[in-house]
């Protein structure tokens, strides 16, 4: 099992994640709790819509080698979505202590990482079946709560490139 999970968060297995939830689908409202920087907050992801466009991206799993990567990536784009006047949020099935650490370790302090509860992950479709963590799915949410990009992808290394196409692409 150990080996599974270590193929699936590097993105070495091709695990089936097709998401339910489609380009022009309402985004499920939630709220849960987070960090940014380290310290804990509440996200309430209708307030975040208030702001802009958000990025939700979901990731199986904390600290391993995909998902670092995907964090320092999304980290170092992070103007350009401020740019695009987006923000992005990681989500994960991950405790709140790792998410602390996760945000200033690997987030590099840039953005928040938040709790994705069974309720938020049930309805966003991202779990892998029986391990109980996220599959790799980022969305790209419109202010008016609409879905308008859908990547789902084991591999991280598309997601923040077309996350940031998306996101562009609303102010044209």
């Amino acid at each position: 099992m150990r080996k599974l999970l270590t193929a699936l968060t590097l993105g070495l297995v091709a695990w089936p994640s097709v998401a339910t939830l489609h380009e022009g689908a309402r985004a499920p409202n939630f709220v849960t709790t987070g960090a940014l920087g380290g310290k804990p907050f509440k996200l309430d992801l209708a307030e975040q819509l208030r702001h802009g466009p958000v990025v939700l991206y979901f990731y199986p799993k904390a600290f391993t080698k995909g998902c670092t990567l995907e964090a320092h990536a999304f980290s170092e784009a992070i103007p350009a979505f401020k740019k695009a006047g987006a923000s992005v949020i990681g989500m994960s099935a991950d405790n709140l202590d790792t998410l602390k650490r996760f945000s200033v370790e690997e987030c590099r302090n840039a953005f928040p990482v938040a709790t994705a509860d069974k309720k938020v992950i049930k309805a966003y479709d991202v779990a892998i079946p029986l391990v109980g963590m996220t599959n790799r799915t980022s969305y790209v949410i419109a202010r008016d709560g609409r879905i308008v990009m859908v990547h789902s992808d084991m591999d991280w290394k598309d997601h923040v490139a077309k996350s940031l196409a998306a996101v562009q692409a609303l102010h044209r």
